[in-house]
């Protein structure tokens, strides 16, 4: 897990969990709503910061710029999938498809120079490892659950 250093009484203490969640005046946390969908960003967001063994204050410049990446990357992948289910012209599906896969290399490469500014490269490289290893392992844990094994 993250360890950050805490004085305490001039004693340091050595702190073994993610700094806990920021809340706004409404007792709510970056006004998400809750649900199993954002239980499951929570703990991702947990495992993130354990790995990439973010101090506070880099949690606190980090997290904001991560939503607003898995926001974007999310508004994509949503436009991406209603235009599989509606476009009933093959080339035009397909051209969208590019434009949306685009789109979304774009917003990649915005976050990533965004990233490079507020950590080193190594932890930049660590978070889209530590994203696949998160995904990788939620996939593994939902079919277990189902009774189909992952190739």
């Amino acid at each position: 897990m993250a360890s950050a250093q805490v004085i305490v009484r001039g004693y340091p203490r050595v702190r073994r969990y993610p700094p806990p969640p920021q809340y706004n005046n409404n007792n709510q946390y970056n006004n998400r709503p809750t649900g199993p969908e954002n239980r499951v960003e929570a703990i991702k967001e947990r495992f993130i910061a354990q790995q990439l063994q973010l101090s506070q204050q880099q949690s606190r410049i980090f997290f904001p710029l991560y939503h607003e990446y898995q926001q974007e990357l999310s508004n994509i992948r949503k436009l991406k999938r209603l235009n599989n289910m509606n476009t009933t012209n093959g080339a035009d599906q397909v051209n969208k498809d590019m434009y949306y896969e685009t789109e979304m290399l774009n917003v990649k490469r915005k976050f990533n120079d965004a990233f490079m500014r507020i950590m080193p490269p190594e932890k930049v490289s660590q978070l889209y490892k530590c994203e696949r290893a998160f995904n990788d392992e939620l996939v593994r844990q939902l079919s277990e659950r189902n009774g189909r094994p992952v190739n």
